[in-house]
């Protein structure tokens, strides 16, 4: 027993030190966003990949700012991926027309967004400034992209239809002079906000009829399997975004039920705590509190993402909660039923 208990506490150790090394690539005060099944979406559809996502996130700012660029080469896709800035990874940025954008899709309301786009600009100029080989410190005066920050907002708190978020408002001092300014511009697209937008842009339209299908679905008490799923029949009948849906079903099914299996283990971790010690990967002791209908539940998904997605064994187990032998051995049932 004793020595079981001593293996925990040394596989607990090992645990802490490798989420601290994970936190040290991290920015400082800041902790990795939780991305919703809404994000997950809203950043497929404008990540600029390949050129009809780069017509749709054209169309998308032609819609913002009343301008008709048809050239999807006027774009630079400027979206940061690099591992070292985790916490803004896969937001949205471009250049076009000598303006910097930076599109952010959020469901819950954050009045701290403009500290974060301060953030992610920065890590946006001093890339420019590299690429450009401006000299910051000579005589001359250097020109950098302007800067535009908006955030649509989903979520089911009320929110105007525009907000405007200020750096000024989180300064600890009150400072009026305007002099130290940023902006994070919020738009409300929720059902009955901003309808002429979504009117002048048709993905966006799309990307929010289906999120309004799948809120409304879950209002319904259906699960979020079938709530995905009708909605995703929903839009490939309307042939939404081109036939995006129909195309990438499996992935977006795939995806949206890791994020919903990914939120539900986030609360239940942070609603019951830990109780006792990891060894790879399996709880052990109490099951973070979860019921046996819960548990036939993270089953019951771990098998569809099997079945269904191409994600692997060890990100469905972590995903739902499962100890990684548990799916594996699912996936072997799966394999001598098929």
């Amino acid at each position: 027993m004793k020595k079981k208990t001593k293996a925990i506490k040394k596989n607990r150790t090992k645990m802490q030190e490798k989420m601290a090394k994970i936190k040290s690539t991290t920015l400082p005060g800041i902790d990795a966003t939780k991305r919703t099944f809404r994000d997950t979406l809203f950043r497929s559809i404008y990540s600029g990949k390949d050129d009809r996502s780069k017509r749709w996130l054209l169309s998308l700012y032609n819609a913002l700012s009343d301008k008709n660029y048809t050239d999807i080469s006027a774009l630079e896709i400027t979206t940061i991926d690099d591992v070292i800035y985790v916490t803004m990874k896969n937001d949205l940025s471009f250049l076009i027309n000598s303006e910097m954008h930076l599109f952010e899709q959020q469901s819950t309301v954050n009045p701290n967004m403009p500290l974060r786009g301060l953030i992610y600009f920065s890590q946006l100029y001093q890339k420019e400034v590299a690429k450009r080989n401006l000299d910051i410190f000579g005589r001359a005066r250097i020109k950098i992209p302007s800067p535009k920050f908006v955030v649509f907002y989903n979520g089911k708190q009320e929110q105007e239809d525009i907000v405007k978020y200020r750096l000024s408002d989180l300064f600890e001092v009150k400072d009026e002079s305007g002099e130290f300014e940023w902006t994070a511009t919020v738009i409300n697209i929720n059902k009955n906000h901003n309808e002429s937008l979504q009117k002048k842009c048709e993905s966006l339209y799309h990307y929010c009829v289906f999120v309004d299908r799948v809120k409304a679905n879950l209002d319904k008490r259906m699960e979020p399997e079938k709530a995905i799923n009708e909605a995703v029949d929903f839009a490939i009948k309307g042939n939404f975004l081109e036939g995006y849906f129909k195309e990438q079903r499996m992935n977006i099914v795939g995806n949206l039920l890791t994020e919903f299996n990914q939120e539900d283990y986030d609360r239940n971790r942070r609603a019951e705590g830990y109780e006792d010690g990891y060894d790879d990967g399996v709880v052990y002791g109490k099951e973070l509190g979860r019921s046996e209908g819960e548990r036939k539940a993270a089953i019951a998904n771990a098998k569809n993402l099997l079945i269904e997605t191409d994600l692997s064994p060890e990100k469905i187990a972590k995903c739902c909660s499962l100890p990684l032998e548990q799916v594996l051995a699912l996936k072997d049932e799966i394999l001598i039923m098929h």
